[in-house]
């Protein structure tokens, strides 16, 4: 799926430079056993991409459906704040007219998917086990596809919004459940990353590189310990689990500080021009 979106990213980044304001989409709802809540890949993500942006000067806002708008709210907060919150209803449809609306009046130049589930082949959002989350997932593909904004999205299983990019067929060959869970929302930039919240951290450290009067203000919402943070608050306040495990814990898609903190850490050296030779 990496190999497939090669170039996008860079694509999507110097996209993303010219934005005079950005509409973001994020939250995936986890129904598993006795665990009911929003996982903590990409509200995290999301959250301190607006922020950069927000920072730079550039208006940013959030949709997001009830179900997991504690958690982007919270996420929002600990980030730093400065973003909208647009939040809808599941099954209310006047209520995704005017997020529209709203996002028309606003200027959105473009708009990001984080970590969104889409519609399937069938038209019905599913998770990676091929469950239908439709009774707590608003179809915000179609607030994504109604402007003439730039379209950019971020995922890493295939089922979400902007992954209709992909050559057909190749989910189901290369990802479990793959045929039934394909998302067929298209995009026009693509990131496909191991874990979606890194491939927000890609974009802000793309950001510093491209726009070097964005940089000192964009790269500090790059190190281990802010995302950690933000993590820990949308845990506790919010009880967001990890989409992976189902545990109401600081980790995302199963790996820990870790895991992410390098990773974290190693972007925000790009950021600030550090990386050697």
């Amino acid at each position: 799926m990496i190999a497939a979106s090669r170039g996008d990213f860079l694509a999507a980044s110097q996209s993303l430079a010219e934005a005079t304001s950005v509409g973001l989409v994020t939250g995936f709802f986890v129904p598993r056993g006795d665990v009911a809540a929003p996982e903590t890949d990409g509200p995290v993500g999301a959250a301190l991409l607006a922020a950069g942006l927000a920072s730079c000067g550039v208006p940013a806002r959030i949709a997001v459906d009830t179900p997991c708008a504690g958690a982007v709210r919270v996420a929002v907060a600990a980030a730093g704040g400065g973003v909208a919150v647009d939040e809808v209803g599941v099954g209310d449809g006047v209520g995704l007219e005017r997020l529209l609306d709203i996002w028309r009046r606003a200027g959105v130049s473009h708009a990001i998917a984080i970590e969104r589930c889409g519609r399937s082949g069938d038209g019905r959002p599913r998770n990676m086990r091929g469950v239908d989350v439709s009774p707590w997932t608003v179809p915000l593909d179609d607030l994504f596809l109604g402007g003439s904004w730039a379209k950019l999205a971020v995922g890493d299983g295939g089922n979400e919004i902007g992954m209709g990019k992909l050559p057909a067929g190749l989910i189901a060959r290369t990802v479990p459940n793959g045929g039934e869970i394909a998302c067929v929302t298209s995009c026009d930039h693509l990131v496909v990353a191991g874990v979606s919240n890194w491939g927000a951290y890609g974009l802000l450290a793309a950001l510093a590189v491209l726009r070097s009067d964005w940089q000192p203000r964009i790269a500090k919402f790059l190190t281990a310990e802010r995302d950690l943070a933000v993590t820990r608050a949308i845990v506790d306040e919010a009880g967001a689990v990890d989409g992976v495990t189902a545990r109401r814990e600081a980790t995302v898609d199963g790996f820990g500080p870790e895991i992410h903190g390098p990773l974290i850490d190693e972007l925000g050296r790009i950021a600030w021009g550090q990386v050697a030779d």
